[in-house]
């Protein structure tokens, strides 16, 4: 089944993607949920008009998520954690604290942006990725710390 995204959807794609899905995960949540419309003819053709009247937009939004990418490539977070005497992490750390933390350094990323791969459950260095763009990502290293 062929679909038009609405919105980002993790792991499957970007706004105004056309994807390919099985029947059974597009009728019964995408379309529901408002995440996805069938990709008709009309539909495509809806959204090439769009993508074009767009695109200029679209360049200067890439451009600012460039920017920011930039700004962020060198910055190194040290993130404080309770831990236990083997240095074992009470909870753990996520892209709320990784958050905060840029917050801090004056850069405003929201939360959803930021993707940590492993489970951060003991003290030592780890790499988290904020996805600005579809195009444009960046890798942030962090230390967890024992407070």
């Amino acid at each position: 089944m062929k679909l038009i995204l609405k919105e980002d959807v993790s792991g499957l794609g970007y706004k105004d993607d056309v994807v390919e899905v099985k029947s059974g995960y597009g009728r019964n949540y995408l379309i529901p949920t408002g995440k996805a419309v069938i990709a008709s003819p009309s539909a495509l053709k809806v959204l090439a008009e769009n993508l074009r009247q767009r695109a200029h937009k679209l360049a200067k939004i890439k451009a600012d998520a460039e920017a920011q990418a930039e700004a962020l490539k060198d910055i190194a977070l040290t993130i404080g954690a309770k831990t236990s005497a083997t240095g074992t992490i009470f909870g753990s750390v996520n892209a709320i604290q990784i958050a905060e933390a840029l917050e801090k350094l004056g850069h405003n990323i929201d939360r959803k942006l930021i993707e940590i791969k492993q489970p951060v459950k003991e003290v030592g260095n780890y790499v988290a990725l904020v996805k600005l763009h579809k195009e444009v990502a960046v890798e942030i290293p962090f230390e967890v710390v024992a407070e």
